[in-house]
């Protein structure tokens, strides 16, 4: 029963860790410009600086261009409100964990293909793919996690 209660502390820990990236990912993506504004205000790069630019001009010409990240935001902090399944019953909410590490692992088709569609320069997909790939990492974890809790339940039953 100890060894129970441990593993499902970790869970919650490793859950924890993950709902706090994914919010803070979400919330960093209301104040583009004037993250953009300190991003160039620390480093000199030129991809950098015609983003800022385009934020800066789209901010000031066409403001609803940026409700798109927006909502791009609010549907952080939902997927991460859905994790919270997890929290309540690790194993009979496992398929939200699956369904996580299959969004994870969908990142990097959409990084290729839209990338080079919307002129993003190669390295800064990979930097997008590497959402995926370090997403997935916390998730591979918990659903081993959950498995072994899984298994405790079925021998005690």
């Amino acid at each position: 029963m100890i060894e129970r209660s441990v593993l499902l502390r970790r869970i919650r820990a490793w859950l924890a860790l993950f709902i706090v990236c994914l919010v803070l990912s979400g919330l960093t993506a209301f104040p583009l410009v004037s993250e953009l504004h300190w991003a160039n205000s620390l480093i000199s790069h030129e991809w950098l600086r015609r983003v800022g630019e385009g934020l800066e001009r789209a901010d000031a010409d066409y403001p609803f261009l940026l409700y798109g990240t927006d909502w791009l935001a609010f549907a952080h902090l939902v997927i991460a409100v859905f994790f919270y399944g997890v929290h309540r019953d690790p194993v009979r909410n496992i398929w939200i964990v699956e369904a996580g590490m299959i969004a994870c692992a969908g990142i990097i088709p959409l990084a290729l293909i839209c990338g080079p569609i919307r002129g993003i320069p190669f390295g800064w997909s990979l930097i997008d793919m590497s959402f995926g790939v370090f997403g997935v990492i916390p998730l591979l974890v918990l659903r081993r996690m959950i498995k072994r809790l899984e298994a405790m339940s079925d021998v005690t039953s």
